[in-house]
């Protein structure tokens, strides 16, 4: 993949890719110029970036003097006017600005698996902004995915057992009247998802989306939805692996835990690593259906450990992870690459925003 330099640039500016698998994401516009300047140059240079950030995945900006969540905001605004504030998503979220968020609230210690945002939604965004405040001093990079590249690889039956099986995404929310407890899978409850209490509103949402809600004990709220394991690319009509098996399945944490410390040397995350195993042993006990988040096929039968093994191999040996630099700027196709987050010490303050 040749990257094609901007036709107009009246500040010092490089470009060059940073995948660890060509092609791949994310290609690096770094450059010196102030925040007036860089969005001057995205109004100007519109069309080559948004071709670079559909060929290569994403665009990383680095170096320019973007320094408050605000400015952040306005960046994701000259690029996508249509930002949206609405989450569906299950991670806890804090608002910053009107449009940007914090991008995860989940504790340090717990990695965030590869996935696509929103990906059980009928319509996910279809680009994604994130934005580094405060860089962690070890750890806490949002690795980057090609999900065209992960659905090449995956070997053909078990692909084959994806499309022919789909999948059926199991949630279950707490309401507004329970107690909070620790949970190593802690999500929102569901008046956090749905920003609403009434529950006729829940359910013209779920409606929306294709989301079957189930009302039960003490406020809780059940949503099951099939959906099939991949998407059409909107612009190049290349077969994308578009779905959340990865992080939802009941397997997924230690899976993941496995992973970063065959790849990533990372023997902090080991006691982890072993809780999540015993833990995940522990609500085997419970049947699919109870389970806070799981994933299985359409017909509720379940998925073999083995294929969740091979398909987050395919998605590691693709994964490429840049340590954040205060100020950095990551715009993602949302439709093609996957994020995520590896554990983390310290502070960490990345911001997000999607449209």
């Amino acid at each position: 993949m040749s990257v094609t330099q901007p036709p107009s640039c009246p500040f010092p500016l490089q470009t060059r890719s940073l995948a660890k698998t060509t092609p791949g994401p994310p290609l690096l516009i770094e450059g010196e110029a102030g925040l007036q300047q860089l969005m001057a140059w995205l109004q100007e240079n519109r069309d080559w970036w948004r071709q670079q950030r559909v060929e290569h995945g994403a665009l990383l900006f680095r170096g320019f003097q973007v320094g408050t969540a605000q400015a952040f905001e306005q960046i994701a605004l000259t690029m996508e006017p249509e930002l949206q504030n609405h989450y569906l998503g299950t991670s806890p979220r804090e608002a910053i600005t009107p449009y940007t968020f914090s991008a995860s609230e989940l504790p340090g210690f717990y990695p965030i698996p590869q996935h696509l945002e929103m990906s059980f939604l009928a319509t996910p965004p279809r680009w994604l902004f994130f934005y580094c405040l405060h860089a962690p001093k070890r750890g806490g990079e949002t690795p980057l995915t090609d999900f065209r590249r992960v659905m090449q690889d995956l070997d053909p039956e078990v692909l084959r057992r994806f499309q022919e099986g789909g999948l059926r995404i199991i949630r279950n929310y707490n309401g507004p009247e329970a107690k909070d407890g620790w949970d190593l899978w802690k999500m929102k409850a569901w008046h956090e998802v749905f920003a609403t209490t009434d529950r006729n509103e829940v359910e013209k949402q779920c409606a929306e989306q294709g989301f079957h809600p189930e009302w039960l004990e003490q406020g809780r709220l059940r949503l099951t939805h099939e959906q099939n394991a991949c998407r059409k690319h909107p612009e190049t009509g290349e077969d994308v692996w578009s779905n959340h098996v990865q992080v939802f399945h009941l397997d997924a944490a230690p899976l993941e835990y496995q992973s970063i410390l065959r790849h990533g040397k990372r023997f902090g995350v080991f006691p982890w690593y072993w809780l999540a195993k015993i833990l995940v042993a522990i609500k085997r006990r419970r049947p699919s259906l109870a389970q806070a988040l799981h994933c299985t096929y359409r017909d509720g039968s379940e998925i073999p450990k083995a294929d969740l093994k091979h398909l987050q191999q395919v998605i590691w040996r693709h994964l490429t992870a840049i340590p954040w630099q205060k100020g950095d700027i990551l715009a993602i196709d949302n439709a093609s690459v996957a994020h995520g987050r590896l554990p983390y010490r310290g502070e960490r303050e990345i911001l997000v925003a999607w449209a």
